[in-house]
């Protein structure tokens, strides 16, 4: 049986120590001052809370979009990652604290992604993938930011999404008069995933941050105007086409043999019902 680990107490002795009014530089300080120090002084020494995955934070520049090559390469370029990994909750709220979204300007864009994915259409992890994105008031769009960064952080965007699929990462992209705040994965193909990642966001939405059905849309990464794949992933993109192909063929024909079961049994249905008709003979015939 696995012995029970002794608690983390390391710096934690001098939580007990009161200052003394007769040392120098001494002071008195009140109970609830003392609890303030306390609560702090225990925080510092708690161990980081690990995340379950590693994060880094990109941060992309009106230019880099205005100035990206044939080829996405001044693109990636121009990808600036922000400070260093995001191993813990500790490392998660400090970046967070220290980032002010209402500073970001008009066209440019920030990410929290899972390490070894990058925010580009084109990336080799991100090609066949797509988006969920929800246009946000400015005036809420950092705390929609902060609820959508939870809900990755704590995995609660990945349990939403069909087995064998990944959620990469989340975004926010300053426009005219809105966030617009999005929500990547890796397979467009899956639409248990894309229905499971919509519900999963507006589930615990809180009211004030409610938005209408016309303001949050689904696009794949390769369907959107600038994509352009690069030419050695282009039979990555061509083979989910003809798998995507096959499963619209066999849904409809799932779809035609239900409707078609429907109908006959509705056809069986009323023949089952309809009166028994009896000729009555003639009164002179009988």
């Amino acid at each position: 049986m696995a012995m029970r680990p002794s608690l983390f107490t390391r710096g934690l002795s001098s939580l007990s120590q009161i200052s003394d009014p007769n040392s120098p530089g001494g002071s008195v300080s009140s109970p609830a001052e003392q609890r303030d120090d306390a609560k702090r002084n225990f925080l510092k020494t708690m161990r980081p809370l690990p995340t379950q995955h590693y994060w880094n934070v990109y941060f992309d520049r009106a230019a880099a979009k205005q100035k990206t090559a044939e080829d996405g390469t001044q693109y990636q370029a121009q990808l600036e990652q922000l400070g260093t990994q995001i191993e813990s909750i500790q490392d998660f709220w400090r970046y967070n604290n220290n980032t002010p979204v209402d500073q970001i300007k008009m066209r440019e864009s920030i990410y929290l992604f899972k390490s070894g994915f990058k925010p580009i259409w084109e990336d080799r992890r991100n090609i066949t993938g797509g988006s969920w994105t929800f246009r946000v008031q400015k005036a809420n769009g950092p705390a929609f930011w902060n609820y959508i960064q939870a809900l990755a952080i704590g995995e609660d965007l990945q349990g939403a999404l069909d087995e064998g699929d990944q959620i990469c990462g989340v975004g926010l992209s300053v426009r005219f008069n809105s966030h617009l705040i999005s929500v990547w994965h890796r397979d467009s193909s899956k639409q248990k995933s894309i229905d499971g990642m919509l519900e999963c966001v507006l589930k615990g939405l809180p009211e004030e941050l409610s938005l209408k059905p016309e303001n949050y849309f689904y696009k794949k990464h390769a369907d959107h105007a600038g994509f352009k794949a690069p030419p050695e992933l282009q039979a990555v993109l061509d083979s989910q086409t003809a798998r995507e192909k096959v499963a619209a063929s066999k849904a409809a024909a799932a779809a035609a043999a239900a409707a078609a079961a429907a109908a006959h049994k509705e056809e069986a249905s009323q023949q089952g019902s309809a009166p028994e008709i009896v000729e009555v003979p003639p009164s002179g015939e009988r």
